[in-house]
């Protein structure tokens, strides 16, 4: 438990920021998921698509900080290689 007022506030502020950034992540990983089953029943349309959606929702995500630069790539371009290959 904190016991000074600055270790308080530093865990006030890890509570509202765990509140902020939970839903963010959810959708990021919703976003990846919804590509890969759409790879999965074999639809290139509707996994370019879904691709497209989750690329700007990746780099959302990565520019307010919730991931690092080199994962937001990496998912990027891996889900790429596999819509391609499909």
């Amino acid at each position: 438990m904190a016991n000074t007022a600055q270790s308080k506030k530093r865990a006030r502020q890890a509570i509202k920021r765990n509140e902020h950034n939970v839903p963010l992540r959810s959708r990021f990983r919703s976003a990846v998921k919804k590509v890969l089953t759409a790879i999965a029943s074999g639809d290139k349309t509707a996994a370019q698509s879904a691709y497209k959606d989750a690329v700007s929702l990746i780099d959302k995500t990565e520019s307010k900080g919730l991931i690092h630069k080199n994962k937001a790539s990496r998912h990027k371009s891996r889900l790429n290689a596999r819509v391609r290959a499909m």
